[in-house]
C-alpha cells in the first residue's frame, strides 16, 4: 500500500514530519535510485527508500495513549513514596517490559486529559515552546469571577517565574456540586509552567476548588471516564505531527 513518502519516514521515527519534508527538499531520501521528491509515495514493503544513502531504521514499538486521569495520582513512571502514578491506570495495556513517559505534567490534585508515549521525538516537539501547543482547562473557583479578572488573564499575570503568555478565558457556568455557587472558568494556554493555572488564579485571589485539563493539542476526552485509556488513531497522530516545531 502506497503511502507519501514523509509519513513513511516520520512512521520509522527519522525526525517530526516538518523535518523530514525538509529532507526531501535538500534531497537527502532516494526512492528506488533517484533523489525523491515532496509529493512522491512509495511502499516501503515493495519499494527502496534511502535516508543519506542508507536504509531507514526498522519500525519501533511506538506506543501512543491517551488517558483521562483522575485527580489523585501522580504524573510520574514511578514514586518511591509508593503513591499511584499514572502508569499504573495503562500497565495493563503495555506489552511486557514495554515502558511509556507522560508528555508533560499534571499535579496530583489536578484531572484531565493525558498523553505517553516512548516516542521521545514527539513527545519532545509537544513540548518544546516553540510548538505553543495548546492546552484548554476547565477550573472552579470560589465564589465569582469578574470580568476584570478574565481580561488580566487574557493580558498576562505576573508570576515569580516572569509574565505569563497571553491566554483566551471566559467564564463557562456556574457549579454548586461542592455547596457553593462557584465559578467555572475556561483557560486556553500554551505554556507549561509547573502548576501555571493554579498560580494564575491565586495571583487573582482565587481559590481553586478542582482543576482538569479538557484538551491537549487538539485532542480531547470525549468517549473516556476518569481513569480510562485509549489508543490513539492514526489521524490523530498525524494531526500532532504537523504541530511539531
Amino acid at each position: 500500500m502506497q503511502e507519501r513518502l514523509q509519513k513513511i519516514l516520520a512512521k520509522h521515527n527519522v525526525a517530526s514530519r516538518r523535518a523530514v519534508e525538509q529532507m526531501i527538499a535538500d534531497g537527502r531520501v532516494s526512492l528506488n535510485g533517484r533523489v525523491a521528491v515532496l509529493g512522491d509515495k512509495a511502499d516501503p514493503e515493495q519499494d527502496e527508500i534511502l535516508l543519506d544513502g542508507k536504509a531507514l531504521p526498522p519500525l519501533a514499538g511506538l506506543t501512543y495513549l491517551l488517558l483521562y486521569k483522575p485527580a489523585g495520582f501522580i504524573t510520574s513512571v514511578g514514586d518511591p513514596r509508593g503513591r499511584r502514578t499514572v502508569i499504573d491506570l495503562v500497565k495493563d495495556k503495555l506489552p511486557q517490559g514495554e515502558r511509556i513517559y507522560p508528555v508533560g505534567r499534571l499535579d496530583y490534585a489536578t484531572s484531565g486529559i493525558l498523553l505517553l508515549t516512548n516516542d521521545g521525538e514527539l513527545a519532545n516537539g509537544l513540548l518544546h515552546p516553540k510548538g505553543e501547543v495548546t492546552k484548554v482547562y476547565e477550573c472552579a473557583v470560589k465564589g465569582e469571577v469578574s470580568a476584570a479578572q478574565l481580561q488580566k488573564l487574557e493580558k498576562g499575570i505576573m508570576l515569580s517565574d516572569g509574565m505569563t503568555a497571553p491566554a483566551k478565558a471566559r467564564r463557562k457556568r456556574k457549579d454548586s456540586s461542592r455547596g457553593a455557587a462557584n465559578t467555572v472558568v475556561e483557560l486556553a494556554i500554551h505554556e507549561g509552567r509547573n502548576r501555571q493555572v493554579r498560580r494564575m488564579m491565586a495571583a487573582l485571589g482565587l481559590e481553586v476548588i478542582w482543576l482538569k485539563r479538557i484538551s491537549f493539542a487538539g485532542l480531547d476526552l470525549q468517549g473516556l471516564r476518569p481513569g480510562e485509556s485509549r489508543k490513539l488513531t492514526e489521524a490523530e497522530l498525524e494531526k500532532l505531527r504537523t504541530l511539531l516545531p
